[in-house]
């Protein structure tokens, strides 16, 4: 018995040492050259990702008494898609605040001398409401949010196509060639908003949000040689680090920034009530405080007139917010590598939505959010056909259009305290335009004196 048993070992345990071993060689065999570029900021992650020339192949290939040259192939990759800091940062600019209106509103009763709470819910979490704080009240608050984007126009960010062509392929031959690349982009951002509202009279008020940020970028291209017009493995290669000669490699760019954003200052007026609700108007200014070199900015002003209906029946509190975005120029709408600034984008917003006062200590905010990006950089899947008229490849296009995205938000405000408010929110993506993070956390906290 224990010899058929020692007789069976021998006999399985040969060809599995033989599997791991090959196993192991197989996957070092493919294991290709991971090349790490040096980042000079977040906005030229991109342009920096193969080096200061681009997509660069090695050749020993030559002609009749020329001297062994380098390869270079291009594509609208690295140019055009320079542009997602321009949806990263547009994105993160234009997400909805947590609102720096008061849970707590007040209005002065002058027949019997005292300051009366005007509202039944504790108000929504990322719109706003018509009605004021109260003259001489103050209410501050702090919201933290993480962002981690998954998508850009409905392709998944673990795999961006690219392809890249030789120059001047049209004179066919050896410049038939072409380099595919499968691009894994990890964008996360943490914003933690700081703000406090400021009730000048019974009717107009003065806000200021201020965020902190942290974003962190990394992109990583996996790129495969593919002899359309050569056979010969020395006319286009990948020096290995071991110096062999391959057809595939990798090219990493990654890089991290914390700091202030973008401050906001809001001035808000409540222009009408009555029985059936209020409406009010006013204007966000948005500062360009924020580091733009390293997406922690727009690099540029905003100016933001908005108006805002709310009404209350019993419980139930709906409003509908609008405004619209008129922005200046910024590199990161340009080319950031050179410093060339361009328009960024400018933006109409509408939320529609309502409280709920579940009790006396918690209300539940529901809200449908809106955002139309005007006359933006898009890019869209596409599919490359090859010189040889037979070889397709993956590959994405960019254009300029206006487009639409449109977001859920779900949350809970909580009185734990006297004025005291705790917040719990989520806002989630209800389609695939532009850049998206499908589901972004919010909690907070809130005090009115």
């Amino acid at each position: 018995m224990i010899r058929r048993l020692l007789r069976h070992r021998r006999h399985t345990a040969f060809p599995l040492a033989c599997t791991l071993v090959l196993s192991a060689s197989a996957a070092a065999a493919q294991e290709p050259y991971n090349l790490t570029a040096p980042v000079h900021s977040l906005s030229t992650l991109f342009t920096d990702l193969y080096g200061p020339h681009g997509l660069v192949v090695d050749s020993l290939a030559t002609l009749p008494g020329e001297q062994p040259h380098s390869a270079h192939f291009t594509s609208s990759f690295q140019s055009d898609f320079s542009q997602f800091n321009t949806a990263l940062v547009g994105a993160l600019v234009s997400v909805p605040l947590p609102s720096p209106a008061s849970g707590f509103t007040y209005r002065f009763d002058p027949s019997l001398g005292v300051f009366q709470r005007t509202t039944t819910s504790f108000g929504p979490i990322l719109a706003d409401r018509a009605d004021t704080i109260g003259a001489g009240r103050v209410a501050m608050g702090f919201a933290f949010q993480r962002f981690t984007y998954d998508s850009i126009e409905g392709l998944d960010l673990e795999g961006i196509p690219a392809v890249f062509t030789h120059d001047n392929a049209q004179l066919l031959g050896g410049r038939q060639d072409v380099i595919t690349t499968v691009n894994t982009i990890t964008a996360t951002v943490s914003q933690s908003t700081a703000f406090a509202t400021y009730g000048v009279t019974d009717r107009f008020d003065i806000s200021l949000a201020i965020p902190l940020v942290n974003v962190n970028l990394m992109v990583v291209s996996d790129a495969t040689i593919h002899r359309l017009g050569t056979t010969d493995e020395l006319t286009h290669f990948f020096r290995q680090s071991n110096g062999d000669v391959g057809v595939r490699r990798l090219f990493t760019a990654t890089g991290s920034a914390a700091g202030i954003g973008d401050i906001t200052a809001r001035f808000k007026a409540t222009m009408r009530r009555s029985s059936s609700g209020a409406l009010a108007a006013g204007l966000d200014v948005r500062v360009p405080t924020g580091d733009e070199a390293n997406l922690l900015g727009s690099g540029t002003t905003g100016l933001q007139p908005f108006a805002i209906w709310s009404s209350a029946f019993g419980t139930v509190s709906p409003h509908a917010n609008v405004s619209y975005t008129w922005n200046g120029s910024s590199t990161l709408a340009g080319n950031p590598a050179t410093g060339q600034a361009a328009d960024f984008p400018d933006e109409f917003r509408y939320t529609v939505g309502s409280e709920i006062a579940m009790s006396r200590r918690a209300t539940l905010a529901l809200d449908l959010l809106g955002r139309t990006v005007i006359d933006a950089e898009r890019l869209q899947p596409s599919t490359f056909h090859a010189l040889d008229g037979t070889s397709t490849f993956a590959d994405i296009t960019f254009d300029r259009s206006t487009f639409n995205l449109l977001n859920g938000s779900m949350g809970v405000k909580i009185n734990l305290a006297g004025r005291l408010l705790a917040e719990a929110n989520i806002l989630f993506a209800l389609d695939n335009h532009g850049l998206r993070d499908r589901v972004t956390p919010l909690v907070g906290l809130e005090y009115t004196f």
